[in-house]
C-alpha cells in the first residue's frame, strides 16, 4: 500500500467517468490513494461515490467556446488545484488534457498524467473552424505533453507515433496502456436467439462513429432481403457538433430500417442477446464498446482504423473495413448474417482475444505503475 496520497482525476462529464474510469478508480482506492473526481455532475454522482470517490462539481461544458469560457474553465481549475493539492492528477480526453495541464502548472502540482483517448472527430473535421483548433490543439499539445514530471498514456500504437512524429512528447514519457479494459464477469457469451440474427451498434450517436454507413447498410440488406434486425443503442451528444438530430434518428426507427434505442444502462443484457457488433468509425482511442462486445462473444464488423484494429483481428474475430465504405460495410455484415457458424467461431475468438489481452485488471495494473514511477520521479526532485 501507498502511503495515502491523492490522486485527483480530471474528465468532462461524469457518465464518462463512470463508464471508463470506475475499475481503475476502485484500483487506485484499494492501493491507498485518496481518489476525487472533477467533472461536471449531471446523474452518475452515487456510482463514483460507491466506488470510494470524492466528487468535485465543475461548471464547465465540453462545447464551451471562446476565450472567455476558456479562462473561466481554467481559472475554476486552478483554484480547484489549489484547494485540493493532489499528488498527481491524471486528465483523460483532449480538454481536460489542455486546461488542466495549463492549471496543474499555475498551481504547481507536481506530476501529471494525460491519457490521449484518441483524437475524436474533431481528426477528421472539415472547415476553417476544425482547422483553426487543430493548429491551436497542435501548439498546445507540443507546449503541454511533454514538460516537467509528466507522463502520456495512449491506447493505440498509431497515436503513439503521431506524438512522437509530431514532437507532442518523447517516446521515455509515452506509456501504451490499450484501452480502458473491460470487465469479463459482468460481460460474458449468452445464448444467442437464432433467426433473424441481431446487429448491434453502440456508441453516441455521432456521424463520426459511422452511424449513417450503418444505416445505409441496414437498408441495402432489407432491399435484399436479407433477414436481420439492425439496433442502435446510445443517446445523442448535445455537446457535440457531430451529433446526429434526434428527428432523423426517429425518422429512421419509425421507418423500420433500423430500431433506436436511445441510452441502455444495461449493456451486458444487450450484448448478450445480440449476435454480431458493429461499429463503422471514423477513428477511435480504443472503443469501450468493442471490448465489451468481444467480451461477450460477439463477432465484430468494424472499419479499418487506430483503435478498431487493436481488437478486431480481420478474419480472425471479425472484418475490418475501410472507414466510410459503405458497400465494403454492407458485404461483411452479409457475410456474418448468412452463416451462423462464422458467427460463432469469430465470437468465441473475440473473447479468448478480450481475455488474454483486455481485462480491466490488467490496464488497472499497468496505470498504477505509471503513478508509481511518475510520483517515485517527482520525490527525487528529477524532470
Amino acid at each position: 500500500m501507498m502511503a495515502s496520497q491523492t490522486l485527483l482525476f480530471l474528465v468532462t462529464e461524469d457518465w464518462y467517468f463512470a463508464s471508463h474510469r470506475l475499475p481503475l478508480a476502485r484500483a487506485a482506492v484499494r492501493e491507498g490513494f485518496r481518489v476525487k473526481v472533477a467533472a461536471r455532475v449531471q446523474r452518475h454522482e452515487n456510482s463514483i461515490r460507491d466506488a470510494g470517490c470524492e466528487i468535485i462539481p465543475l461548471r464547465w461544458r465540453r462545447s464551451g467556446n471562446g476565450p472567455g469560457a476558456h479562462l473561466r474553465a481554467i481559472a475554476e481549475l486552478v483554484s480547484v488545484y489549489r484547494a485540493e493539492r493532489p499528488a498527481i492528477v491524471h486528465h483523460v480526453a483532449l480538454k481536460p488534457i489542455v486546461f488542466g495541464s495549463i492549471a496543474a502548472r499555475v498551481a504547481g502540482v507536481p506530476a501529471i498524467v494525460n491519457a490521449v483517448a484518441g483524437f475524436g472527430s474533431l481528426g477528421g473535421a472539415k472547415g476553417w473552424r476544425a482547422h483553426v483548433t487543430r493548429t491551436a490543439l497542435n501548439v498546445a499539445l507540443r507546449a503541454l505533453l511533454d514538460g516537467g514530471r509528466s507522463r502520456v498514456i495512449v491506447q493505440n500504437p498509431e497515436d503513439r507515433d503521431t506524438l512522437i512524429r509530431r514532437g507532442f512528447a518523447e517516446p521515455a514519457r509515452i506509456a501504451l496502456i490499450r484501452g480502458a479494459g473491460v470487465d469479463l464477469r459482468a460481460f460474458t457469451p449468452g445464448p444467442r436467439m437464432g433467426a433473424p440474427p441481431k446487429v448491434v451498434l453502440c456508441a453516441r450517436m455521432l456521424r463520426s462513429k459511422g452511424i449513417e454507413e450503418f444505416v445505409y447498410a441496414a437498408n441495402q440488406l432489407r432491399a435484399e432481403s436479407v433477414a436481420a434486425r439492425f439496433i442502435l443503442v446510445g443517446d445523442r451528444d448535445a455537446d457535440n457538433f457531430d451529433s446526429i438530430p434526434r428527428e432523423q434518428l426517429r425518422s429512421w426507427h419509425e421507418s423500420g430500417i433500423v430500431e433506436w434505442r436511445g441510452f441502455v444502462s444495461d449493456m451486458p443484457a444487450v450484448l448478450s442477446g445480440a449476435d454480431i457488433a458493429c461499429l463503422p468509425s471514423h477513428g477511435e482511442g480504443l472503443p469501450k464498446a468493442l471490448l465489451e462486445a468481444a467480451a461477450a462473444g460477439l463477432p465484430i464488423v468494424a472499419t479499418n482504423v487506430p483503435g478498431c484494429r487493436e481488437i478486431v483481428r480481420h478474419g480472425d474475430n471479425g472484418f475490418l473495413v475501410p472507414p466510410r465504405d459503405r458497400r465494403a460495410l454492407t458485404d461483411a455484415l452479409r457475410e456474418l448474417i448468412r452463416h451462423e457458424c462464422l458467427r460463432r467461431d469469430m465470437g468465441e475468438r473475440s473473447r479468448a482475444i478480450a481475455e488474454a489481452e483486455f481485462s480491466d485488471e490488467t490496464v488497472a495494473d499497468a496505470t498504477l505503475t505509471v503513478y508509481r514511477e511518475l510520483l517515485s520521479t517527482a520525490s527525487r526532485g528529477d524532470s
